[in-house]
């Protein structure tokens, strides 16, 4: 049985501290935008007053949202994994991986074919839900990008947290899934 990537004791080089560089300030920069940009779309929300409704849809969406998408997607899956594929790089980048750095950090390619079909429908997925919420009159547009904001943000937190795990700890065991 192979050992996982994430494991390999490649020693870091010059290319591959530029590609984990990369992909690391790359991911979190594309996430803090869209965490800032539906924070102030969010706050227009707040701006009208909610009604009972309004506030219990709020609340739900938030604990919701924390929960499926902060804490199961990040936390427990995305998080860990991207921090693995940007500790691989350290040693073992080339050019492609470092050009293309944020995207192979999130699994795009140079992965199990499962994983890049996931990356690829989830972003899909992401995407028509973005362009659907663009049509929702506020507050309900603002109700619900507030519930992204608190998965994205923990999410930030979560990928910050797993990045610093898997270059300080030995011993950091995710699979970085490369292929």
């Amino acid at each position: 049985m192979q050992a996982p990537a994430s494991t390999s004791a490649s020693s870091p080089t010059l290319i591959g501290g530029v590609a984990c560089l990369w992909g690391l300030t790359g991911f979190l920069l594309l996430i803090l935008v869209a965490v800032i940009k539906l924070a102030l779309i969010s706050q227009d929300a707040f701006k009208q007053g909610l009604n009972s409704l309004q506030w219990l849809v709020l609340i739900a969406n938030c604990l919701f949202m924390a929960y499926s998408e902060g804490y199961k997607g990040f936390q427990k899956s995305y998080s860990p994994r991207l921090a693995a594929r940007a500790r691989y790089l350290l040693g073992n980048a080339n050019v492609i991986q470092t050009l293309l750095a944020p995207l192979f950090c999130m699994g795009f390619f140079n992965a199990p074919r499962r994983r890049i079909i996931t990356s690829v429908l989830l972003t899909i997925m992401i995407v028509v839900f973005v362009l659907s919420f663009r049509l929702l009159p506020q507050p309900w547009r603002g109700i619900l990008d507030a519930g992204v904001v608190i998965g994205l943000g923990w999410g930030l937190i979560a990928t910050i947290i797993c990045v610093v795990q898997a270059f300080t700890d030995k011993h950091y065991a995710v699979d970085a899934e490369v292929r």
